[in-house]
């Protein structure tokens, strides 16, 4: 009976090094097993030299930057050493193939000079942003952004209720009549309803908009212990009975403090870009595409969602 709820995600695009780790690391993996070890001894030591290649130093600084890169990428199960080995070898085939592009004058051609500058511009942005969010992020911060959430949110009603579900009126009056009189509605539920009732019925706790109309409107007109009347919706005829009625719990600090974090990150980020673009000159060719506005961040209330039922 409750409402879809779509959520959107964002997915990290680093399908070509995620192909090329693939292809070339399981080659690797034994001759770098050795550097590999190296690493997670020195990883204290961000200048400590794990590998070489061809004479030139890979620094654990290096795998750690790697690691970040295409972490993402790799098969979760892949942990621990085998996942440090994974990640070295990925940086030498890189190393390998960057020494030879470069024999090759590769990096003197304008095209590598314009990705070379457009990866600079890239990193540096992200550097920027990384700081941006630093700043933004205290525990002080965090609490604090819980407090307001708390204070602003409105208490919301649920109910908990159980349902009978049939496919005609008539069989739904005969099933009203019988929970009216007394019968156990949890058992009349395993009998009659046709969605599956091993659990009586049970819907759990629900606010009004997690419903279809119709259900929600008998649901929250009824007290606490009252068998509604048949009620239609889409998917057929339903007997009601609230087992309870509530405000809804605000979720903990402890639940929501990820999405706490989160709200603060994307804001400041969001802030600086605007502030960024109000106070620089931008001069665009003609036929240029608009500037796409900075991605605003979520709204305050979003932490509520930690507490709500899963939805079916």
């Amino acid at each position: 009976m409750k409402r879809s709820v779509h959520t959107a995600a964002l997915a990290a695009a680093l399908a070509s090094s995620v192909a090329f780790v693939s292809l070339s690391a399981p080659v690797l993996a034994q001759s770098a097993a050795p550097a590999a070890k190296a690493a997670d001894a020195k990883a204290a030591d961000p200048d400590a030299v794990v590998a070489t290649v061809n004479g030139t130093p890979i620094r654990a600084s290096e795998v750690a930057i790697a690691a970040e890169d295409i972490g993402p990428g790799l098969p979760p199960q892949l942990q621990g050493a085998a996942r440090q080995e994974y990640v070295l070898s990925f940086l030498t085939d890189m190393t390998l193939l960057a020494q030879a592009g470069e024999a090759q004058k590769l990096d003197q051609t304008p095209a590598f000079k314009e990705r070379l500058a457009y990866a600079r511009t890239k990193a540096l942005m992200e550097a920027l942003m990384t700081q941006e969010a630093k700043k933004a992020v205290s525990e002080e911060m965090k609490r604090k952004t819980y407090e307001e959430f708390v204070k602003s949110s409105p208490a919301d009603e649920e109910v908990h209720a159980r349902h009978i579900l049939v496919d005609d009126e008539a069989k739904a009056k005969e099933i009203a009549k019988k929970a009216k009189a007394g019968e156990d509605f949890a058992k009349l539920a395993k009998e009659y309803s046709k969605d599956g009732a091993d659990d009586g019925g049970d819907l759990g706790y629900f606010t009004k908009e997690q419903m279809v109309p119709e259900f929600a409107e008998a649901a929250f007109k009824l007290d606490k212990g009252q068998v509604s009347d048949p009620v239609k919706s889409q998917f057929g005829w339903h007997v009601i009975k609230i087992e309870d009625k509530r405000s809804k719990p605000v979720p903990s600090y402890e639940q929501v403090e990820g999405q706490v974090e989160q709200y603060l990150v994307r804001k400041a980020q969001a802030d600086l870009v605007t502030k960024l673009r109000a106070d620089a000159k931008v001069e665009k060719a003609a036929g240029a595409p608009a500037p796409v506005p900075a991605t605003p961040a979520a709204p305050a209330a979003a932490p509520a969602a930690a507490a709500e039922p899963a939805k079916k």
